[in-house]
């Protein structure tokens, strides 16, 4: 039936077109904090309900900002922020697990105690939290990017409306990743319930220069089966098929992180990432069902920080739909430095940095 609706349909439609692209400066401003939590990246969104969101961050700096810098700052892997209410009522706290001696420590941790996690997507079914943690160790490359992933988990959080640093996540790793072959592929980088399904979104990429070839792969499983391996379906030449390894790459020069959501008002699913996954281009592309076909990309916004300065780097876009309204993306970005001084030094990066895009 889905080989023969993407049959049908072609050609994706056009894109819409992007009437207004702007930074939301009060949405960005209330990330920012003086205390305690800091600054963190990744900021992948989960929605609870009409008024409740979970935000989940990767490395995350928990001290104080001072004079425009960090100060007495450590670096953890992960933290949670809750997000309570809407518009002028709404509420944005973080929690910080504590580990040893009092110290700030990762809420997700690898339950054999090797290497560490970064979250990505999250998928609320069954009032169950699960949340996609590909694991990470480190390198001996020297920068911003001396480490590599290994493997992929899943976190499942039995009650994600409790207080986060009460939480008892269980682990179980997921089988559909293979991060240390030439062709690298993984799932988990974004999820969409649409009807009786999660739709899961994951990515292939095999080396080049200056950036890997990295295309979207597609998944399905019943919406209650995230975690019944069994029950998933690769997207394939257009067809459903119960082996991963078959799964055929769709859109290009997209990010490890991203995001697919639903447009009511045009009738099409937007897919929003960072180009290559690092880059000033944020680009949509869009589709009549979430299994595509995807258009070309749309430039939805520039981001203007690598223009103003050449060390330093933006990422991790992706759109988080609970907060737009209309036929807009509101969609998060983060600025990072090739070097570690500049982020301890300058208060102004390494924050979730929003922009809100008005299409037609």
């Amino acid at each position: 039936m889905t080989a023969l609706l993407l049959v049908c349909l072609g050609a994706p439609p056009a894109p819409p077109t992007v009437v207004k692209a702007e930074p939301d400066a009060a949405l960005t401003a209330s990330f920012r904090q003086k205390d305690g939590w800091v600054g963190g990246d990744g900021a992948f969104s989960v929605s609870l309900g009409e008024k409740r969101a979970l935000w989940l961050f990767s490395d995350t700096w928990v001290g104080a900002v001072r004079d425009g810098k960090r100060k007495d700052v450590e670096l953890v892997n992960n933290t949670v922020g809750v997000e309570d209410g809407t518009g002028s009522d709404r509420k944005l706290t973080f929690a910080v697990q504590k580990g040893a001696k009092g110290k700030p420590a990762a809420l997700f941790t690898p339950p054999d105690g090797e290497g560490w996690f970064w979250p990505f997507a999250g998928h609320v079914a069954d009032d169950k939290l699960h949340v996609f943690l590909p694991r990470f160790e480190k390198t001996s490359d020297p920068g911003a990017f001396g480490f590599r992933g290994f493997d992929l988990w899943l976190g499942t959080v039995a009650r994600p409306d409790a207080d986060p640093l009460k939480w008892k996540p269980e682990y179980t790793k997921v089988p559909f990743a293979d991060l240390t072959g030439t062709r690298k592929w993984a799932f988990g980088s974004a999820v969409l319930t649409v009807g009786d399904f999660a739709y899961v979104y994951g990515y292939e990429e095999t080396p080049s220069k200056p950036f890997p070839v990295r295309k979207l792969l597609t998944a399905r499983v019943p919406r209650d089966k995230l975690a019944d391996f069994k029950a998933w379906r690769f997207l394939a030449n257009g067809e459903w098929t119960a082996d991963p390894k078959d799964a055929t790459g769709q859109a290009d020069k997209v990010a490890v992180e991203l995001s697919v959501s639903y447009l009511p008002g045009l009738k099409q699913y937007a897919l929003v990432h960072t180009e290559n996954g690092l880059s000033d281009r944020i680009v949509g592309r869009f589709a009549p069902a979430p299994e595509g076909p995807w258009s070309d990309p749309v430039l939805l916004y520039t981001c203007p920080e690598m223009k103003k300065d050449k060390r330093v780097f933006s990422y991790a876009a992706k759109a988080h739909p609970h907060l737009a309204t209309g036929n807009e993306l509101v969609i998060s970005y983060v600025v990072n430095s090739f070097d570690l001084g500049p982020v301890v030094n300058n208060a102004e990066l390494y924050w979730p940095l929003f922009v809100r895009v008005r299409l037609k």
